[in-house]
């Protein structure tokens, strides 16, 4: 990654007015300008994601005793140029339809040609609002967000949606920027007032919005699989040892 290419994400994560009439305009508008530059500035950035589709991967039900996910459909909401579809490796060829959502366009249209470079034919993507789409096969299996929960306004929209759409004993995998609340479940990492305050502010510029909520309502609605809560480093940020949390959550559907 150039330094040229960061100093662009930073100027459009910064400095640059985000403009449009609604959340899909805007988004697209915040994106464009960065699409190319976009995948290696959050592969330092967003943390986390390659463990989560490893984990699903290992924990999504399978359809026989040989252990073949053939028959596996897979919605990745919020999943712009498609990177996220390397952390499947090989396993992607096994699976029966992957569709990557998202409102912005202009990186769909890089999600397309990873697509077309690669031969996947089982991968589709949908340029929709992850709190409405579903897809013609009826009942996924699966569902990640990743790194998009923060940035849909309507977020418990979505995963309401999530639940409607998973057919029972499927997973959502979510990892995403968060702050904890004041005072969080037991065992749960409490953030400081720095954080809780700090964070929140700071990525609102860019309308992403790290929650204090995710994480109960995810525990609420879905049967916890996995939890895990970590930090990460900001690039570029004055100062290295204020880091960001996130967390990986996986969970089942159940009824």
């Amino acid at each position: 990654m150039s330094i040229f290419g960061d100093l662009r994400i930073i100027y459009h994560m910064v400095l640059r007015p985000i403009r449009g009439e609604n959340h899909a305009e805007r988004m697209d508008n915040f994106y464009s300008g960065q699409a190319a530059d976009y995948d290696d500035f959050r592969r330092r950035l967003l943390r986390g994601r390659e463990e989560l589709w490893q984990k699903m991967l290992q924990t999504i039900p399978r359809t026989d005793v040989t252990g073949s996910v053939e028959d596996t459909v897979w919605m990745d909401m919020g999943g712009g140029t498609g990177s996220n579809l390397h952390f499947f490796g090989d396993a992607i060829q096994q699976l029966r339809k992957v569709y990557v959502v998202d409102l912005a366009g202009s990186l769909l249209e890089v999600a397309n040609r990873r697509i077309r470079d690669h031969g996947w034919k089982n991968v589709e993507t949908a340029e929709a609002d992850a709190t409405t789409f579903t897809p013609p096969d009826g009942p996924v299996d699966a569902m990640t967000f990743s790194y998009s929960l923060t940035m849909i306004p309507d977020w418990f929209a979505a995963v309401d949606h999530a639940w409607d759409v998973l057919r029972p004993g499927g997973r959502i995998g979510v990892v995403d920027f968060y702050v904890s609340r004041k005072y969080p479940a037991e065992k749960h990492t409490r953030h400081s007032w720095m954080k809780r305050t700090f964070w929140p502010s700071w990525f609102a510029y860019d309308n992403v919005f790290p929650s204090p909520d995710h994480v109960p309502y995810l525990h609420r609605k879905f049967r916890p699989v996995l939890f895990e809560e970590h930090l990460t480093r900001i690039p570029w940020f004055p100062n290295p040892w204020f880091k960001m949390p996130y967390y990986i959550f996986i969970g089942e559907k159940q009824g």
